[in-house]
């Protein structure tokens, strides 16, 4: 245990501060020069890292640094969407290396099975020759996860329940797989590589197909005792309001969720099914009063909401993500302005993230997560016997 903490003491340090040498990583940590030495040379021999260059000093030669060798193993990332799965292949600091976009059949986790599986494939053909070894392959889907078993427990959106699909899927590829719920992953992958990289607490906040939120404090996922925190789209916005995917009326999402903005914008303009975000957020800019009044309700009222979390969270700043990211300020400036006014003290900085690619990197995250965070919960699978 002593051992594999400190080599992911280590390896945060570096994912951290960038590269440093023997005697740095012993003085930070407080680990002993024999303690560094060790495990440092087990981690170079399987290929987490390198050697990097040195340059002469005034005294002579510079210790040597040391690095993370990002390109030393790889990650896939599986984000299911409706209708698809987004998947990424990616560094162990998931950068994504290749990416595509599969279709499956049915929401029946066997067609989901089916198409992951042809995406693994795919996807391993295209690693490069030096990549070294898959790690693991994560699964990110809206859900209530149990993260040791990766067992979907509940999916409302796909109508899954108590449904094993980490181990289906690992017994169909032979390797590590770990779940978790889509926005806890971006929170994740947010935290190891992204916009919260520097940050003690933050909230990463999802304005997709739904709405939900995951706050980090000291690296740690804030999951709640099921896992299901942070369904911030399910907070009642009207109990008269919409029926929801949970079941229940006038939930947030119900109201404000991507596809409910622009459904509300189509139906009172008598817009056609394919008319989209993009068009909404021109017709916007254009001066569209009912594109802007709905964009400006939706800001607000999701604004409103946020602010409760944060007045108990307390983040530093909220990162947003998905595909709501598009609206840009027609949507955060109302969104920032009641934020302001509902908040105890000042409030967080809105701070979006518009790469797409960054929820299927959060995915491969719950691959990548083992190896630096050793405050991290949960395991992937054990590899097939």
């Amino acid at each position: 245990m002593t051992r594999a903490m400190n080599r992911r003491l280590i390896l945060n340090l570096l994912r951290r501060e960038g590269p440093a040498s023997r005697a740095d990583i012993a003085t930070v940590t407080g680990l002993s020069p024999a303690a560094v030495t060790f495990v440092v040379a087990d981690l170079i021999a399987e290929g987490y890292l390198r050697e990097g260059e040195t340059q002469p000093g005034a005294s002579g030669r510079r210790p040597i640094p040391l690095e993370l060798n990002y390109a030393g193993h790889y990650a896939i990332g599986i984000k299911m969407n409706v209708g698809t799965l987004g998947c990424v292949l990616t560094d162990l600091s998931t950068s994504v290396l290749s990416s595509l976009t599969v279709e499956y059949k049915s929401s029946k986790p066997e067609d989901v099975l089916d198409a992951a599986e042809q995406a693994i494939v795919r996807l391993r053909r295209t690693a490069p020759d030096l990549q070294g070894k898959l790690i693991g392959i994560g699964f990110s889907m809206p859900a209530t996860v149990d993260i040791e078993q990766a067992i979907c427990v509940q999916s409302r959106r796909f109508q899954w329940e108590n449904v094993p699909f980490g181990r289906m899927l690992q017994q169909r590829v032979n390797a590590p797989v770990w779940m978790e719920d889509d926005t806890l992953a971006f929170a994740l992958a947010q935290h190891l590589f992204g916009l919260g990289r520097h940050h003690k607490i933050f909230t990463a906040l999802a304005l997709g197909v739904g709405i939900a939120c995951a706050t980090v404090n000291d690296g740690v996922i804030h999951r709640g005792a099921h896992g299901r925190a942070g369904k911030l789209g399910h907070v009642t916005h009207d109990p008269n309001g919409p029926l929801c995917e949970c079941g229940r009326r006038g939930c947030l999402q119900a109201f404000y969720s991507e596809p409910a903005i622009v459904e509300a914008w189509r139906s009172e303009r008598g817009l056609p099914a394919g008319v989209d975000r993009y068009a909404m957020k021109e017709a916007a800019i254009q001066g569209d009063p009912v594109a802007r009044r709905i964009l400006q309700e939706a800001g607000k009222a999701i604004g409103y909401h946020l602010a409760d979390a944060v007045n108990i969270m307390d983040p530093e700043v909220v990162i947003v993500g998905a595909e709501a990211v598009s609206f840009g300020d027609l949507l955060f400036g109302p969104m920032r302005e009641s934020l302001a006014a509902r908040c105890y003290d000042e409030p967080p900085a809105i701070v979006p993230d518009e790469r797409d690619d960054f929820w299927s990197s959060g995915a491969a995250a719950l691959a990548t997560q083992a190896l630096f965070n050793f405050e991290a919960s949960g395991s992937g699978l054990k590899e097939a016997e």
